[in-house]
């Protein structure tokens, strides 16, 4: 075989694997229970500069869950920034390739590494201190990963972040900087197990920062499975069918 025929075969390969890979995440998405809380084409957090959060008690899944957001927007080939005020980058990507091994196996894919390795340019991770976390050094962050060309994200997953008396000021310069930069940003919020909740699902503590989430969805624990209970801004698909985590895989069910 001479090499202008080696070059062809190698190309026929190559999109061959390619429609493949599409065709595999195309098949996820459509299986994926997320589907049961949004509608199809449309994103949980309609507005750029919008924000959702996902409160529960320690251990109970909101980091798993979030990553599983991250995970779905990769295979929608959008870009996610995860910043960690909790665990280190290795940590964090550990979450992901289990995360998504479970998916893997859950749903029987094949070539799952490959699929991995097609969705893996999406994501970015970052690590902060929660002392020296900010807006300027966030700032600062997302101008130097744009202006090098090297990231620029749709969705930003903001996971250990303290909510105290200072945060109402801190969510506003954030949307000012989200909307600035064209993103979507998810918090997780830790509540506490005998703290008073308000009826909008916020803990008392909180209140006063309820308006300034889009979109609440509480992570509450019954017996083998977290039920994931929409508080405020979901508009629920099929009937509004119930969606949940299992315990046992922490994988988004229904």
């Amino acid at each position: 075989m001479n090499l202008l025929a080696k070059l062809k075969k190698k190309g026929t390969l190559i999109r061959l694997r390619d429609r493949y890979i599409h065709m595999l995440k195309n098949d996820l998405l459509f299986s994926h229970p997320l589907k049961h809380i949004r509608d199809e084409g449309e994103q949980l957090i309609p507005e750029e500069g919008g924000f959702g959060a996902v409160l529960s008690r320690a251990g109970v899944g909101k980091t798993a869950f979030l990553v599983q957001l991250a995970l779905h927007a990769m295979l929608e080939n959008k870009y996610v920034l995860h910043i960690s005020l909790i665990d280190p980058v290795d940590k964090v990507t550990l979450w992901y390739k289990e995360l998504f091994n479970g998916l893997g196996q859950h749903y029987k894919l094949a070539q799952v590494n490959q699929l991995w390795q097609t969705i893996l340019p999406f994501r970015f991770i970052m690590t902060f201190r929660v002392s020296s976390f900010s807006i300027p050094k966030l700032q600062e962050r997302l101008t130097d990963l744009s202006q090098q060309d090297i990231f620029k994200p749709e969705i930003i997953i903001i996971d250990g972040f303290q909510f105290d008396e200072t945060a109402l000021d801190f969510l506003s310069n954030l949307r000012a900087l989200a909307r600035t930069h064209g993103c979507r940003v998810w918090f997780s919020v830790h509540t506490h197990r005998h703290e008073d909740i308000q009826p909008d699902g916020m803990p008392a503590r909180l209140s006063t920062l309820s308006d300034s989430f889009n979109l609440i969805l509480k992570l509450e624990p019954a017996g083998s499975i977290i039920k994931i209970v929409p508080i405020k801004g979901i508009k629920s698909r099929d009937g509004g069918r119930p969606v949940y985590l299992d315990s046992s895989t922490m994988l988004i069910s229904e």
